[in-house]
Protein backbone atom coordinates (compact mmCIF):
# COMPACT_ATOMS: atom_id res chain seq x y z
CA UNK A 1 0.00 0.00 0.00
CA UNK A 2 1.47 3.58 -0.67
CA UNK A 3 1.30 5.95 1.80
CA UNK A 4 0.04 9.53 1.49
CA UNK A 5 3.81 10.99 1.25
CA UNK A 6 4.45 8.73 -1.44
CA UNK A 7 1.27 9.57 -3.55
CA UNK A 8 1.55 13.15 -3.52
CA UNK A 9 5.76 12.52 -4.64
CA UNK A 10 4.02 10.81 -7.18
CA UNK A 11 1.33 13.40 -8.10
CA UNK A 12 3.77 15.83 -8.87
CA UNK A 13 1.88 18.57 -6.62
CA UNK A 14 3.40 19.87 -3.80
CA UNK A 15 0.74 19.30 -0.40
CA UNK A 16 -0.26 23.34 -0.07
CA UNK A 17 -1.60 22.39 -3.99
CA UNK A 18 -3.12 19.61 -3.36
CA UNK A 19 -4.96 21.47 -0.11
CA UNK A 20 -6.21 24.46 -2.39
CA UNK A 21 -7.84 22.32 -4.25
CA UNK A 22 -9.18 20.45 -1.29
CA UNK A 23 -10.41 23.36 -0.29
CA UNK A 24 -11.62 24.50 -3.33
CA UNK A 25 -13.75 21.09 -4.04
CA UNK A 26 -14.73 20.25 -0.67
CA UNK A 27 -13.23 17.11 -0.48
CA UNK A 28 -10.02 15.07 1.30
CA UNK A 29 -6.56 15.53 0.22
CA UNK A 30 -6.06 11.94 -1.58
CA UNK A 31 -8.67 13.19 -3.54
CA UNK A 32 -7.76 15.97 -4.72
CA UNK A 33 -4.62 14.90 -5.17
CA UNK A 34 -5.73 12.49 -7.65
CA UNK A 35 -8.01 14.91 -9.18
CA UNK A 36 -5.14 17.56 -9.37
CA UNK A 37 -2.34 14.75 -11.03
CA UNK A 38 -5.50 14.21 -13.60
CA UNK A 39 -5.67 17.73 -14.37
CA UNK A 40 -1.67 18.42 -14.84
CA UNK A 41 -1.67 15.09 -17.12
CA UNK A 42 -4.43 16.26 -19.21
CA UNK A 43 -3.88 19.33 -20.27
CA UNK A 44 -6.05 20.98 -17.19
CA UNK A 45 -3.46 23.06 -15.67
CA UNK A 46 -5.40 26.12 -16.43
CA UNK A 47 -8.14 24.74 -14.43
CA UNK A 48 -5.46 23.69 -11.57
CA UNK A 49 -4.31 28.01 -11.80
CA UNK A 50 -8.36 28.64 -11.59
CA UNK A 51 -8.90 26.88 -8.86
CA UNK A 52 -6.28 28.38 -6.60
CA UNK A 53 -7.35 31.90 -8.15
CA UNK A 54 -10.94 31.29 -6.54
CA UNK A 55 -9.52 30.01 -3.27
CA UNK A 56 -7.06 33.69 -3.09
CA UNK A 57 -10.60 35.55 -3.85
CA UNK A 58 -12.55 33.56 -1.19
CA UNK A 59 -9.76 34.82 1.39
CA UNK A 60 -9.92 38.45 0.59
CA UNK A 61 -13.81 37.88 0.43
CA UNK A 62 -12.91 36.99 3.90
CA UNK A 63 -10.48 39.22 5.00
CA UNK A 64 -8.09 36.07 5.83
CA UNK A 65 -4.43 38.08 4.33
CA UNK A 66 -2.91 35.59 6.02
CA UNK A 67 -4.06 32.82 3.93
CA UNK A 68 -4.72 34.73 1.11
CA UNK A 69 -0.68 35.01 1.45
CA UNK A 70 0.02 31.25 1.20
CA UNK A 71 -2.49 30.59 -1.66
CA UNK A 72 -0.65 33.15 -3.60
CA UNK A 73 2.79 31.24 -3.01
CA UNK A 74 1.19 28.06 -3.79
CA UNK A 75 0.17 29.97 -7.11
CA UNK A 76 3.40 31.23 -8.10
CA UNK A 77 5.18 27.54 -7.20
CA UNK A 78 2.22 25.99 -9.49
CA UNK A 79 3.01 28.57 -12.61
CA UNK A 80 6.95 27.65 -12.13
CA UNK A 81 6.78 24.35 -11.73
CA UNK A 82 4.57 23.62 -15.04
CA UNK A 83 6.21 25.81 -17.15
CA UNK A 84 5.01 24.11 -20.46
CA UNK A 85 1.69 25.86 -19.68
CA UNK A 86 2.86 29.20 -17.95
CA UNK A 87 1.92 31.20 -21.41
CA UNK A 88 -1.60 29.70 -21.72
CA UNK A 89 -2.29 29.78 -18.24
CA UNK A 90 -1.42 33.51 -17.94
CA UNK A 91 -4.62 34.46 -20.16
CA UNK A 92 -6.90 32.69 -18.10
CA UNK A 93 -6.07 35.03 -14.95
Amino acid sequence: MLTYEECLHLSDLTEDEVEAIAEHEHTDPIIAMAMGHYLCCHKGESKVKKIILDDIAKAQRKGDKDHERVLRHVLTHFMKTHPSRRRKMAKVG
